[in-house]
Order: structure tokens, then sequence, then C-alpha cells
């Protein structure tokens, strides 16, 4: 999967799960612009975005603007969870969320995604807010 220039809308912290959830568009297809065009138009659908059994979570951000978009999603150096007894997990990652605007860190064993609605195209890389509102749903688009 990739991120790349996914917006962030909104994000949440569930401490009571160990969870981070985004509320982000995520970009399925860049397509390219005809001959007659001059820009490229995107396949894009509201998501929620759920790292599942975080911790050591660090922010380093700054943005000017209010805006947080997604560069790129990375996981390294895998590790015996802290509570791998609870979560029947022996391994989690260190995930780091490179932003625009800068990072956000944490250790997780994972993640899950649910696309919130069908993909739309359009010529921006995100869905205007009047349209999508903010939501943390964990349905997927049946």
């Amino acid at each position: 999967m990739g991120w790349h220039d996914s917006r962030i809308h909104a994000l949440s912290f569930v401490p009571e799960q160990y969870e981070i959830v985004f509320d982000i568009d995520y970009i399925f297809q860049w397509i390219p612009p005809e001959s007659n065009e001059s820009h490229f138009k995107f396949w894009v659908a509201p998501a929620t975005l759920v790292f599942e059994n975080i911790y050591d979570l660090e922010f380093d951000i700054e943005s000017h603007d209010g805006d947080l978009e997604i560069d790129g999603i990375t996981r390294k150096d895998p590790a015996k969870p802290l509570n791998g007894q609870f979560t029947g997990k022996d391994v989690d990652w260190l995930w780091v969320i490179e932003c625009q605007e800068g990072e956000i860190r944490f250790r997780s064993d994972g993640y899950k995604q649910f696309i919130r609605a069908a993909p739309q195209l359009g010529g921006a890389q995100s869905i205007d807010l009047k349209r999508r509102g903010f939501s943390f749903a964990r349905s997927r688009m049946e």
C-alpha cells in the first residue's frame, strides 16, 4: 500500500485499546493527463487507518497552515513487543509516518485500513471536507 500525498483530516487516540486512528483520504490511483489536459486526476476515497498496540509515540510536526499530508509510511526495527503476552503477537515494528510537515513515530504490531466509501474520480488528491466530513468509522465499504 502507498499513502503518498494522502491528507490526514483528523487523528484520534484510543488509549484503552492502545490505538492511534487517522481519518485520511486514500489515493487509489493517479491518472496522467491526456494529450489535451494539463493536470492529473485521482481516484480517492475516505478511509480510516488504525495502528494497533502502539507505544513510544512521538510527534515532530510543524504545520503553518494546519494541513497534514503523508509523504510515506515505513516500518523498520522489528522487536519483541512489550505486551506480546496480551496481544498474541511476537513482533512489533517502529513505524514512521513521514509527513510534508514532519514525522509521527511509534511502535506497533500492525495496522488495519477501512475504506468507507467508493473511490471518486476528481482533479484533487483529497475530498472536500464539506462532502466527506470527519469520521473514524471502521466499517468497510460494501
